[in-house]
This record gives C-alpha cells, sequence and structure tokens, in this order.
C-alpha cells in the first residue's frame, strides 16, 4: 500500500467507526469493512493500529482529533 492508499483507508475507517451504530464495537466496524473487500484483517488491523497511533482512536471511540477528520472525510466523500 502506498500513502495515498494508507490515507484514504483511514478517512474510510473513521467514517464508518464515526457513522457505528451505539450496539456496535470497533471489530464489528472493522469486520464490516473487511467484507466489503476493501482490506483484507490484516491491512484494518494496520490500519487501526496507525490511526491509535496518531491519536484519532482512544479505547475504542474517536477523539476530537478522529471525529474532526471523519466529518472531514464525510464532507469529501458528500461532493
Amino acid at each position: 500500500m502506498n500513502n495515498d492508499d494508507i490515507d484514504l483507508l483511514k478517512k474510510v475507517t473513521l467514517l464508518g467507526i464515526m457513522k457505528k451504530k451505539p450496539d456496535e464495537t470497533l471489530n464489528d466496524v472493522t469486520v464490516m469493512l473487511v467484507d466489503t473487500g476493501m482490506y483484507d484483517m490484516k491491512e484494518a488491523k494496520q490500519i487501526l493500529k496507525v490511526l491509535k497511533a496518531e491519536k484519532y482512536l482512544a479505547d475504542g471511540q474517536l477523539t476530537l482529533k478522529g471525529i474532526t477528520e471523519a466529518k472531514a472525510a464525510e464532507a469529501m466523500f458528500k461532493q
């Protein structure tokens, strides 16, 4: 994966987490995204690790930084 791919996957993952239902877990969202064929489970775990390291995620929830980036991704995809 190149940097553009990683950035896109990060945005889609953040958006998926932001849109999750209250009864869904982070793992549920990850499995759902893997099922789309966007990436495999190994890549999904790498993306989640990056998101945690970059402080977009903490304790299985989006941080303020993560929410901001997810909203920006949502706006980008609506264009």
